[in-house]
């Protein structure tokens, strides 16, 4: 006979510790992909429109709604036993395998292996995304969804910061083969909070009708999931657009990869994670909707900044301080939109709702990723910041209306 849940919750820490390694571990992999390689391959002279093929990579997170009514399925069976830890070890060690196997050599492998395994990495990160949301959800009350969303958002600035820079860092100064063995040791090391973790009953189990089948349908039945996928369209198109330039740009501004890694990788990173940190203590009491719209109007104006900056050919150094500053919004936006998201999913198959919402910011980066290399390559840097800026004051604009008409995400106790 299978064994029961524990009586009770896992504790709040030992879940955000186990959280925390498993996004941690996500955005080392994300961080490489669409930071640490569009930057290495810009220095190798690719070009912009070569560069945004890249952000193809991001497709499994995208399309990951499609099987995660059956990964739910399989991780809450009628039972009530969870199997989110199988589901989030197995999807590891895929994950860490896929990336071992890009230092095979002492240089990049050929770009065919490469991307087969990216995007075997990038299939198996997003499976486990899929259990590791929905165990965040379940285990989480909804007061602490604020620090959840602070070990998720916050992990994955860090994640970004050993994938992008510091194997930038690495590469520079130790080559290929180290840089790689290094972010598959610390994949490693982060998967095992969840390994030694027993899985426990959920802090909120609501009770479910008779045979419901987690589905697609259900999620998109509900008034919060339909207007949440259009809020997080809204508020991402802008800061997606411009993300995976800001390397490039910096190149073109003759910065070293080292600088780089080190000023928008370690500085940046730091920043983003004090504007994490400042949004989760602000969602102790406050409702997340009501940051979104002034974050992303923030983001609007500094997006501007960048390519006025652009426009007049001024050297690095103005760049890298918008960028700086632009970090800690950043930071702050994603943590108020993601907490907003397990509200809006609080329901019996948080795994699919909360995952269809997260593939739209999936989605929207991966076409305004693609669309931002094409732009850039043909009208340039400075006119794709600018449509940027417009995208996220329109977003600013049109937030607390579609907030009004029925997305009202469940964060703070009643």
């Amino acid at each position: 006979m299978p064994a029961a849940l524990p009586s009770g919750p896992t504790p709040p820490g030992r879940v955000l510790a186990v959280i925390a390694g498993i996004y941690i571990t996500q955005s080392i992999v994300g961080g490489f992909t669409f930071q640490g390689l569009p930057t290495s391959l810009r220095a190798g002279g690719a070009g912009y429109d070569v560069i945004g093929l890249v952000s193809l990579l991001m497709l499994p997170w995208a399309l990951k709604f499609l099987w995660a009514p059956a990964v739910e399925r399989f991780r809450r069976p009628v039972d009530g036993r969870r199997h989110s830890r199988k589901i989030v070890l197995g999807g590891q060690i895929l994950a860490i395998l896929s990336i071992a196997l890009l230092a095979t050599g002492q240089t990049p492998p050929s770009p065919a292996m490469m991307l087969t395994m990216l995007a075997a990495a990038a299939l198996a990160t997003a499976t486990v995304d899929i259990g590791c949301d929905a165990y965040a959800v379940e285990q989480l009350p909804p007061r602490l969804r604020g620090l959840g969303n602070v070990m998720q958002v916050g992990g994955g600035y860090l994640g970004a910061l050993i994938g992008g820079g510091a194997f930038l860092v690495l590469l520079d100064h130790a080559g290929w083969q180290l840089a790689i063995l290094a972010m598959v040791m610390a994949m490693t090391l982060l998967t095992l909070p969840m390994a030694a973790t027993r899985e426990g009953r959920p802090a909120i189990d609501r009770a479910e009708a008779a045979g419901h089948r987690p589905s697609l349908r259900r999620a998109i039945a509900r008034r919060e999931v339909r207007v949440g996928l259009v809020i997080v369209f809204a508020v991402q198109a802008g800061l997606r657009l411009a993300m995976g330039l800001t390397g490039p740009l910096l190149v073109d501004r003759g910065v070293s990869l080292a600088t780089i890694g080190l000023v928008t990788g370690a500085g940046g990173m730091a920043l983003s994670l004090a504007g994490t940190v400042a949004a989760g203590i602000a969602l102790r009491r406050i409702d997340p909707a009501r940051l979104l719209a002034p974050l992303v109007g923030s983001q609007a104006l500094l997006l501007s900044s960048i390519a006025a900056v652009i426009a007049a050919d001024l050297p690095a150094r103005p760049v890298m301080a918008v960028l700086l500053v632009l970090s800690v919004i950043q930071g702050a936006s994603f943590v108020a939109l993601y907490t907003a998201m397990m509200g809006w999913a609080a329901s019996s198959q948080a795994g699919v709702d909360f995952t269809l919402l997260q593939c739209a910011d999936a989605g929207i980066a991966a076409a305004a990723g693609l669309s931002g290399g094409l732009i850039a390559a043909a009208l340039g840097l400075d006119a794709t910041f600018a449509l940027a800026a417009g995208a996220a004051a329109a977003a600013a604009l049109l937030t607390p209306r579609l907030l009004r008409h029925g997305a009202r995400p469940e964060t703070l106790p009643a």
